[in-house]
């Protein structure tokens, strides 16, 4: 048996496109936890700012979407084809830049935790800010 891949997670914005394709996982945090773009001071700060990230890791129910999402993870690694395919994760937000980054992030963290090693691409982290 081979080593297991590594788990792929790729942060988006609904507003650049659609989910990455060939996803095993998309959490679509849009509707559900509170929006930092809201909030002028961070509107035009990233999930690479702190203010950014801490003002999404205490949304509530955030903490129990990340650990829902790992145990996601550690069940499709536990199929019989997980060392072939890596188990891709993408997680998803209006402009990308905030709450999808931030808990692609969390996520990475999490797994890391429990000995499992994930790559994170953020999709749209770059792009400007979406005027809504």
């Amino acid at each position: 048996m081979s080593a297991l891949q590594p788990v792929e997670i790729v942060s988006f914005g609904y507003l650049h496109g659609e989910p990455p394709a060939d996803t095993d996982l998309v959490l679509d945090l849009r509707r559900h936890f509170r929006d930092p773009h809201v909030n002028p001071a961070l509107r035009y700060l990233t999930a690479h700012d702190e203010e950014v990230r801490e003002a999404v890791r205490t949304t509530p129910g955030i903490t129990q979407a990340v650990t829902a999402a790992a145990a996601a993870v550690l069940a499709f690694r536990s199929g019989p084809s997980s060392d072939r395919h890596p188990v891709r994760v993408a997680t998803g937000c209006a402009g990308g830049r905030h709450r999808a980054a931030s808990v692609a992030l969390e996520l990475q963290t999490a797994l890391a935790a429990l000995g499992v090693e994930a790559t994170v691409t953020h999709r749209d982290l770059a792009k400007p800010v979406v005027d809504r």
